[in-house]
């Protein structure tokens, strides 16, 4: 059973990619290489103006899958995910995250990568991957270019979650709607007065200026912090003793080595 559903709307200018697996929408490789198909379609798409991510159910995203980052799949798990990262880049549509509920690791990091991010205010947002013994590549520059040093060094080095209310005080979401139902609503009313009056050519030619230089840094330095993560995070005892805890159910015993 397909892990991501696709649906096609307004005359086929707007596309909602639902993350369902039945659970926490967890990013695994499955879930990943299916969203990855979903923008190989959307590259043909002319007329597409925005893509919309959301998750079925009561969450976004629990994140990535923890089991995929051990250090025997680590490599294959971030090759994959930093994949859909240069993909979104790459066709210049228009992205929008619609968030409830749980939004961690991954799944943050996917909405990040989003141009908006709408919530309800049951969304909680968190790059919990610290508390793990590891970090996340493309939190440690997309927080960055979106909010600045100072909030998002917080951000990744404490891992706690934050709710919508402050999410929106921190820049890194666009709006909040009192729960679920008046998202839907809301996101099809913003849609319709701002999206889909708009030439699909224009919005795609905008998004490719506004984010010249957002592109550039994900490009250039995304490949050299999966490198670190690789090469020197998963070498460590601390970060392997992180992922083995998590998945074996008990609090990690650091080293700090």
């Amino acid at each position: 059973m397909k892990k991501v559903k696709l649906n096609y709307s307004h005359k086929n200018s707007i596309a909602t990619l639902t993350l369902d697996d039945g659970k926490g929408n967890i990013l695994d490789n499955v879930m990943m290489n299916e969203i990855l198909e979903c923008f190989a379609e959307f590259r043909e798409k002319k007329n597409l103006k925005m893509i919309i991510i959301e998750g079925a159910g009561k969450h976004f995203s629990f994140g990535a899958s923890v089991e995929e980052h051990t250090k025997a799949l680590a490599s294959s798990m971030l090759k994959t995910f930093h994949s859909i990262f240069r993909t979104i880049s790459e066709i210049k549509i228009p992205t929008l995250a619609k968030v409830s509920g749980q939004c961690l690791g991954g799944g943050m990091e996917l909405a990040l990568m989003c141009n908006l991010i709408f919530a309800d205010k049951t969304a909680k947002f968190a790059q919990p991957e610290i508390t793990l013994g590891v970090f996340p590549p493309p939190a440690s520059l997309l927080l960055e270019l979106k909010i600045g040093y100072a909030k998002a060094e917080e951000i990744l080095l404490t891992g706690r979650t934050y709710n919508a209310e402050e999410a929106l005080g921190l820049g890194f979401i666009n709006k909040v709607f009192d729960d679920k139902e008046e998202l839907n609503k809301g996101t099809l009313k913003w849609l319709t007065e701002y999206i889909l009056p708009k030439s699909a050519s224009s919005l795609r030619i905008a998004v490719s200026a506004m984010r010249f230089k957002f592109n550039h840094i994900l490009s250039n330095f995304l490949p050299y912090l999966e490198e670190i993560y690789l090469e020197k995070l998963m070498e460590t005892k601390d970060a392997n003793e992180g992922i083995n805890a998590f998945i074996e159910k008990r609090k990690p015993v650091w080293k700090n080595m």
